[in-house]
This record gives structure tokens, C-alpha cells and sequence, in this order.
């Protein structure tokens, strides 16, 4: 919780920063390659978490793998981050920040689970039907497709989660019948 709290603050300051100087769409694809490169690397993340490296060497090895690649105030916030002993948080601020961004522009993110590919016309009802709920809010599609829901589809927004897949169904089926309350007489 308190990790969560202090990867909340630093994201916080640099959605600020980056809205102060009218960055936000350059620190936004800096933070994405952050998290996106810590996420393919196992070796970076024990690097961030280890106490055995020193944090100059931590900061030379974060130079060396995005100098050049992320822009001034990214570079910033990795001297910042691991000058006070946080950088095995970077992911997590990332992650944050990416929270903070959506909010900020008022996207809205709708990952849509089927077990088919879905067509252009099923994916914008879905896109009308989330509209209703979020008026005023940008949709974002997000498609996934998982043949193990056997059919219909799973719609995730934030927190909400609406389960129409045949998966689901068949396994409340099964519940029911487990919990079938007849009692033969004979």
C-alpha cells in the first residue's frame, strides 16, 4: 500500500511537470516505453530491486538503456527516482501515470474478450453501448480474443465487468445443478 501511495505521488509530479511545460504526450510515450521495456525484462527488474547495486550504477545502466530514447524530463525523473532510492518503482509509477493520463484526457479503456474476432459493426455497438454509460468520455477499444470462453464475449471497463461468455454460462448451469435442492421420495 505504501509503494502504491509513493508510485501515486511521483506520477503525480510528472504528469504536473509535463503539463507545465506542455510535454504530456512526449513524457506519456516515454513512460510507455518504461513500462513496456520493464515489462519484457526480467534482468531490468531485478536490477531496479536489487540492494546489492549502487545507484549510480543503477543510473547508468537506466541511461544507457533509454538515453537518447525518452526525452529531457524522463531523463530527469530517473535521476530523481533513483537519488532517492526509488527505482524499483518505476513500473509501478509508470503504471500510475498511465491511470493519471487516461483520467486526465477523459479516455475511458473497454477491453472486449471473445473467442472470435470481432467485426467493425459488433465492435462499434459495443463502442455506442459504453458511450451511454461514459457520456462524455473517449472510448478506447481494446480487443482480445480467448477461444477457452467457447463463445459470447467479456466486457471490462475499470473495476465493471460484464460476463456474457458461454464459459460463464455453463458454469453457473453447473452450480445450479450442483445445488439442486430435489430430494427423490421413495
Amino acid at each position: 500500500m505504501r509503494n502504491q501511495q509513493a508510485a501515486y505521488r511521483y506520477a503525480k509530479s510528472l504528469m504536473d511537470l509535463a503539463l507545465e511545460r506542455g510535454q504530456m504526450e512526449q513524457v506519456r510515450t516515454d513512460v510507455k516505453l518504461m513500462l513496456d521495456t520493464c515489462a519484457a525484462s526480467s534482468d531490468l527488474r531485478v536490477l531496479l530491486k536489487s540492494p546489492v547495486i549502487r545507484a549510480d550504477q543503477k543510473q547508468r545502466a537506466l541511461n544507457k538503456i533509454f538515453g537518447g530514447q525518452v526525452g529531457e524530463i524522463a531523463q530527469h525523473f530517473f535521476t530523481v527516482v533513483t537519488r532517492k532510492g526509488r527505482e524499483q518503482l518505476i513500473p509501478e509509477i509508470a503504471r500510475a501515470f498511465e491511470e493519471l493520463y487516461l483520467e486526465q484526457k477523459n479516455i475511458v479503456i473497454c477491453q472486449i474478450t471473445s473467442a472470435v474476432k470481432l467485426t467493425p459493426v459488433e465492435l462499434e455497438k459495443v463502442r455506442k453501448i459504453t458511450s451511454l454509460r461514459y457520456p462524455g468520455k473517449t472510448i478506447e477499444m481494446r480487443e482480445m480474443v480467448d477461444p477457452s470462453i467457447l463463445g459470447g464475449g467479456i466486457i471490462q471497463i475499470g473495476d465493471l465487468q460484464w460476463d456474457a461468455s458461454l464459459r460463464n454460462k455453463l458454469h453457473v448451469i453447473r452450480r445450479t445443478f450442483a445445488e439442486n435442492p430435489y430430494i427423490p421420495k421413495f
